[in-house]
């Protein structure tokens, strides 16, 4: 790719990391402009595909609303996303799940959750939490010579036994 065009399209990156893969329940929160009003409205559905990288990343949702079928295509930079919410992780072996379409229903279009579990990006450097008036210090390691002669000393008991 050109350098000069990568320059430019680094510049128009918005959101770093994607909270999100293929498979994952996630909350799109939208602004809309109604007039000279701006609300947000939630979308929520399973991510059923992500095209590129970068700054033209886009995402599709699907969800079930009144028994029909919603596809949306979202880009990931766009200023009108205010928040992408990852609600439940999925699993899935597939990077487009075109098979959604055709179930309706949602027992069957159901996706087993992953065990990885829901990350959070984080916003900065990671903090450690100490509570008031707590100080560090060091701890005394205890004294392990005096307890393992107590451990070996049943071993040998058995041995004697058998």
């Amino acid at each position: 790719m050109n350098a000069t065009i990568k320059k430019i399209e680094d510049a128009q990156i918005i959101r770093k990391n994607v909270p999100f893969r293929v498979g994952d329940t996630v909350k799109v929160s939208l602004r809309i402009k109604e007039g000279e009003k701006e609300r947000i409205q939630v979308y929520e559905g399973v991510v059923t595909g992500i095209q590129n990288n970068g700054a033209k990343m886009r995402f599709t949702v699907r969800k079930i609303s009144y028994g029909v079928g919603v596809e949306k295509t979202f880009y990931f930079q766009s200023p009108m996303i205010k928040d992408v919410k990852t609600v439940r992780a999925g699993k899935v072996r597939r990077a487009k799940l075109f098979y959604l379409r055709g179930k309706l229903n949602k027992k069957d279009a159901r996706i087993q959750e992953s065990k990885r579990g829901i990350q959070v990006p984080a916003e900065g450097a990671l903090e450690t939490v100490q509570t008031a008036g707590a100080e560090t210090a060091p701890v005394e390691a205890p004294a392990v010579v005096a307890e393992a002669p107590k451990v070996e000393a049943p071993k040998a008991a058995k041995k004697e036994k058998a």
